[in-house]
């Protein structure tokens, strides 16, 4: 099995859980998380002032899949978060730390 962790933003993560459920995956952790990459933040104008946001707020969402399916999943995602600007976010798949879910 491998594990994805998936950072989008969070007006994508709906179409993001849409598309894990028409694959087919039925077990996921989402998560609220704030952090930054090559956007380095921003800066916002409020009444009249400027003020840097080191970190935006985004949407961390883990799911698992078998390893034949791992590469369509990946491609799926992608292109349903894809908004085509900086901070999109990220697919990280790595080998899932237990071969087999356990359910209780």
């Amino acid at each position: 099995m491998k594990q994805f962790t998936v950072i989008v933003k969070p007006f994508r993560a709906e179409a993001v859980l849409q598309a894990a459920a028409e694959f087919g995956v039925i077990d996921l952790v989402v998560r609220e998380v704030k952090g930054f990459s090559r956007q380095k933040g921003y800066l916002d104008l409020y009444i009249g002032s400027e003020y840097s946001l080191a970190f935006l707020p985004k949407v961390e969402i883990a799911l698992w899949v078998e390893d034949e399916r791992a590469d369509e999943l990946a491609a799926k995602i992608a292109a349903v978060a894809r908004t085509g600007r900086i901070g999109d976010g990220k697919v990280l798949a790595v080998p899932s730390a237990i071969g087999e879910v356990i359910e209780f």
